[in-house]
């Protein structure tokens, strides 16, 4: 049975990932989990970073997408990669120049001690909802074709894959997962070109063929002009690229990090450069072979499933061969772990960092509680996963998805309003603003949908950032001259 081969394949896969923890442990300190020691190649994190940004849900989802949307989701893809150079150019530098090690420590400076703890907290809730809610579709997934098959309940096999992240993440953090990201982004890489490749082999086309038919397919359009109400929208769309990756790479400890790691500025820079161009290629041949699974049921009169997530898991599963499947299980597996790892060792790094402050306490002891958080930070991935498999109900992750996109909201217009102006809030204002920020764009979502007939998408996000923009604006004073930031 194919079940026995996955299982000693993920097996192989997991003890390469240890092999490169133990040679990259750098004897446990805060320093080298937390910072990498400064050493990371930029070239090697820009490696890692797509693998980052590339989860074990987007493997299966974005496939899926060009059967309802068709291949328009490129129009945000180019709007992401304007956001990393506004990332590399505004806050990589003001990042450097503070020696960060957490982001949101440049809120303490900026404002004060609470706007700093307000930024810390939507963090940890956005991260770990949502980084939760990605990693359980894919233990779902290996739940259904794999451990189902010996009866494994679904909490013992989201424990076990949130042990073996844990278990090559827990001595050296972010040193090694700089390493472990940058391997599992050439696995899965190699796995998609691969499927590509076998897809179109059972279609007897070659690749020359394969981009005809592609381009060809009605499927293949990019770009939407003509319709303003339309989600779809290049405007909305783009402008949406940008601000998201603004958000979710430059004020997301995660991704930041990483580029914390690298030793100079300017090659942080040029890695988010690098890593900005490169995510265009990936996502575009992750559309293209949505676009040819399409073709491909077509071909063969293969009836595809009402949900656009399963197409790929069942294409690979049922009618392409072993060999397909087996490398779909190794490319989501490869892409969740990277996600994965890299969350749990951001929300470890801004627990104790910015919640319980280890900075201040004794190596000893500071090392003692990173690790104690660390297996804290891993227990509640398993918590957040079972309880979305408890409700059984499939929109509770679309609940979770909005709740993290709402918390963002507030991040961006911290940032933006320290960035930008002169002027200082009032800090114990600041929580009360972040709160009601997102409870007001709520509303407004609500009421222009049913009063207009208007839903509201992306676009809810810069919203929501101006409304605390705003609020901060109307808290606020006379800047001191010795305030940072500006």
């Amino acid at each position: 049975m194919y079940q026995y081969t996955i299982l000693i394949i993920m097996a192989a896969y997991f003890l390469l990932l240890m092999g490169i923890s133990r040679l990259t442990s750098k004897g446990g300190s805060n320093e080298a989990f937390f910072r990498a020691n400064g050493e990371s190649p930029w070239w090697l994190v820009a490696i890692g970073m797509i693998g980052t940004s590339i989860s074990g849900v987007t493997f299966v989802s974005v496939p899926g997408m060009p059967r309802s949307i068709d291949m328009t989701y490129m129009q945000m893809v180019l709007g992401f990669a304007v956001g990393y150079i506004i990332v590399a150019k505004l806050l990589l530098p003001l990042y450097y120049r503070l020696n960060l090690i957490s982001i949101y420590k440049y809120l303490a400076e900026r404002f004060g001690r609470r706007s700093y703890k307000t930024g810390a907290v939507f963090f940890i809730i956005s991260k770990i909802t949502g980084a939760a809610a990605r990693l359980y579709l894919v233990v779902l997934i290996l739940q259904r074709f794999v451990f189902d098959y010996w009866g494994v309940p679904f909490s013992v096999t989201a424990l076990m894959v949130i042990a073996l992240i844990w278990l090559y993440s827990k001595r050296s953090g972010i040193y090694t997962i700089v390493r472990t990201d940058a391997l599992q982004t050439v696995v899965f890489i190699s796995a998609l070109a691969v499927i590509i490749y076998y897809a179109t082999d059972r279609m007897g086309i070659d690749m020359g063929g394969a981009v005809k038919m592609i381009t060809e397919d009605s499927h293949s359009r990019i770009f939407v002009f003509d319709d303003w109400m339309s989600k779809q929208n290049f405007f909305k769309q783009f402008l949406s690229g940008v601000f998201i990756t603004i958000v979710m790479t430059g004020l997301d400890q995660d991704m930041m990090q990483k580029n914390l790691t690298i030793k100079r500025l300017d090659e942080a820079q040029k890695n988010m450069y690098v890593y900005g161009l490169a995510f265009i290629p990936v996502n575009l041949m992750f559309l293209a072979l949505g676009v040819l699974l399409l073709c491909y049921a077509d071909m063969f009169g293969i009836t595809l499933p009402s949900n656009g997530d399963e197409i790929l898991p069942i294409l690979a599963e049922s009618h392409m061969g072993s060999i397909a499947f087996y490398l779909f299980c190794i490319g989501i597996t490869a892409a969740a772990f990277s996600s994965a790892d890299s969350a749990l060792t951001a929300l470890t790094t801004s627990f104790c960092i910015d919640i319980l402050e280890t900075g201040r306490m004794e190596e000893k002891q500071g090392i003692r509680t990173r690790k104690a958080v660390h297996i804290g930070m891993s227990l509640a991935f398993v918590g957040i996963m079972i309880f979305i498999e408890q409700l059984n109900d499939s929109s509770i992750i679309d609940v979770i998805y909005t709740m993290a996109g709402y918390t963002y909201g507030p991040l961006l217009g911290l940032f933006a309003y320290g960035l930008f102006t002169k002027s200082v809030p009032r800090d114990k204002h600041v929580p009360y603003i972040a709160v009601c920020s997102p409870l007001i764009s709520a509303a407004a979502s609500f009421l222009t949908q049913h009063l207009w007939g208007y839903k509201m998408g992306y676009e809810l996000l810069m919203l929501n950032a101006a409304i605390t923009f705003a609020m901060l604006y109307a808290s606020s004073y006379k800047r001191p001259k010795y305030i940072i930031g500006g």
